[in-house]
């Protein structure tokens, strides 16, 4: 059974998740942000199989290298996003200056592609490419709980003016790969609260059936 454990970090108030398994000494963490103290102090005993990133957005990385030098962790991102760790132009975090200092850190140590299996902590993920808010973005599902990361928000949808967004895309990804899961699946998304799918094929005001 997953474990799921959220943490509301850095200026943007990103949300990054520790999950475990039936072992609670062995864990995974998604999308670390800015100053993950929390995370950590939670993760203080824990094996950490494996950092996953939904995609390489500043506010998604900026804790990514705190992590690495404290729990000797791979990394995994998709491989159309495996220059952004190390270019501040590419993950964004030289257009806003006043939020945060340039972010450059070490690639990714295992690229990610659509339809790719992980077993990690005795569970399953299931790796969606799901494009639009960036051209790497990908959401994991794991059993009936999906971490969609900028893609699907409750009552919203990722922004597609950044660099590689594509609001063409973020509507195919929606409409075509994540509203055809199961509704009772519980999306936990970078930002906001969770929701479901079924909710959100009802209720979505910018990506409706």
């Amino acid at each position: 059974m997953l474990n799921i454990r959220s943490y509301n970090l850095g200026p943007l108030q990103t949300n990054a998740y520790l999950l475990t398994g039936a072992d609670p000494g062995r864990g995974v963490i998604i999308d670390p942000g800015a100053n993950p103290a929390a995370l950590l102090r939670a993760a203080q005993e824990m094996e950490i199989e494996a950092v996953l990133l939904t995609h390489a957005h500043f506010d998604h990385i900026a804790g990514l290298d705190e992590i690495r030098r404290a729990k000797k962790c791979p990394v995994y991102l998709h491989t159309l996003e495996s220059e952004w760790l190390g270019s501040p132009k590419l993950n964004g975090s030289l257009m806003w200056p006043d939020v945060t200092p340039p972010i450059s850190t070490e690639p990714a140590e295992y690229d990610l592609a659509d339809g790719q299996v992980l077993n990690l902590v005795g569970l399953t993920f299931r790796v969606m490419h799901t494009p639009g808010h960036s051209p790497g973005s990908v959401s994991f599902l794991c059993g009936s709980d999906l971490f969609s990361g900028d893609v699907l928000f409750k009552l919203g949808v990722g922004r597609t003016d950044l660099t590689g967004g594509r609001e063409r895309d973020l509507i195919d990804s929606i409409r075509n790969k994540l509203y055809r899961l199961d509704e009772e699946v519980r999306v936990f998304p970078g930002h906001g609260p969770r929701t479901t799918i079924g909710f959100e094929r009802q209720c979505n005001p910018y990506v409706p059936m």
